[in-house]
């Protein structure tokens, strides 16, 4: 139903200031067309594509591409969905957008708005495997059937280290997760993950205090980007 996958987009009022900050990390800016009038970058790891873009929005949005975008509304209307977004006029890049059960946006553009760079296969950020979106929810039940009817994948809950449901997408899978959470994270994972969380605390970064309960703090940790971006890294156990 929502087409490609094309980024994460967040709100960034420091672009310049977030690129370093994933550089440090390993990602690569990729090249960004002229689309929008605001200021916007997009840096990557070769599995993540995130957005930064200076202007105001619900952010973080999950962003996919769907070619001849009006012609698929009356389809995501017939599911339910209700349009919170809607510019389909003729003398623009036509976009929509909706919100989930959870209040996470998302939307659907016409066209892509940059082009991903050529990354080895073997590329890797100094954070470890990106997992998934983590999104909060607090009705697990209704978030896991709304993507449901947008063609993803929704497997068992698992229960540890707290209760989700991964929702598993062609190119993006989404963890809505029964957790005390304030905001959305980017989850990744590494079976050394405790040493690469004690290198990014001497490197100086900035790490969210309180973890969701029932996560060991020496293995598990949010960092924090300058844009305000929830990276949360956890220990695999492979």
């Amino acid at each position: 139903m929502l087409g490609r996958f094309l980024e994460i987009g967040v709100r960034s009022p420091d672009i310049p200031e977030s690129l370093a900050f994933y550089e440090s990390l390993g990602f690569v800016q990729a090249s960004v067309g002229d689309t929008w009038s605001h200021p916007y970058a997009v840096i990557t790891d070769g599995r993540l594509h995130l957005g930064l873009h200076a202007r105001e929005f619900e952010s973080p949005s999950l962003t996919w591409v769907r070619p001849d975008l009006a012609s698929h509304v009356a389809g995501l209307r017939g599911l339910g969905v209700e349009l919170t977004v809607e510019r389909l006029g003729e003398d623009a890049l036509h976009e929509i957008g909706f919100l989930d059960p959870s209040g996470q946006m998302v939307t659907l553009l016409e066209a892509r708005t940059f082009s991903p760079p050529a990354l080895a296969p073997t590329h890797a950020s100094l954070l470890g495997y990106f997992e998934e979106f983590g999104l909060p929810t607090a009705d697990l039940e209704r978030a896991t059937a709304f993507w449901d009817a947008l063609g993803f994948v929704a497997f068992d809950p698992v229960r540890m280290p707290f209760t989700k449901v991964v929702a598993a997408g062609r190119d993006l899978n989404v963890g809505l997760y029964d957790v005390d959470l304030r905001n959305p994270v980017l989850t990744f994972s590494d079976a050394a993950m405790p040493d690469r969380i004690a290198a990014l605390r001497e490197q100086g970064h900035r790490f969210v205090e309180r973890l969701p309960r029932g996560m060991n703090p020496r293995e598990n940790a949010i960092l924090e980007a300058p844009e305000g971006t929830w990276l949360l890294l956890t220990t695999s156990r492979e």
